[in-house]
């Protein structure tokens, strides 16, 4: 039988004033350059955060296709158990452009909310990135907190 020792490793992404994540602009400038590595393909990440929403860290949870990303919350949640978050926030990108959420989106962030209740671990947003072209709201982006879904 084969047994594994789970590990956390840490790569600097950002250095300079401490950011707090209050806000859906303020995920997708956090993340943009992670979403700039892949973006024909969507990508999920978690951020990992501490009691006053300051980022521990960020996590590439799955990288999809053009159209779709396999999530589930065992693996949304290993990185914030590991890590000690007391919070998370979710996003991922739409490549088409529109940050409308599908019903996957919908079902996979009930399921999220659910099992974030259960573990402790509040999930404060699910932010979906597109573009200001492609979003008939032009902001870019949906986020489930302000449209009362999280």
């Amino acid at each position: 039988m084969r047994v594994y020792e789970a590990k956390i490793s840490y790569s600097l992404v950002s250095l300079g004033d401490d950011v707090v994540l209050d806000r859906p602009e303020k995920v997708v400038a956090y993340l943009e350059s992670g979403y700039s590595e892949n973006p024909l393909q969507e990508q999920f990440w978690v951020i990992l955060l501490d009691r006053k929403n300051k980022p521990l860290g960020r996590h590439l949870v799955t990288l999809g296709t053009l159209t779709s990303s396999l999530v589930h919350p065992r693996e949304v949640f290993r990185s914030a158990i590991l890590s000690g978050a007391a919070s998370i926030l979710i996003s991922h990108q739409h490549p088409s452009g529109d940050p409308a959420p599908s019903s996957a989106d919908l079902h996979v962030t009930r399921q999220l909310r659910e099992a974030s209740q259960i573990l402790g671990i509040d999930l404060l947003d699910h932010v979906v990135v597109g573009t200001k072209e492609g979003d008939s709201a032009g902001r870019g982006w949906f986020s489930f907190r302000e449209a009362g879904l999280v």
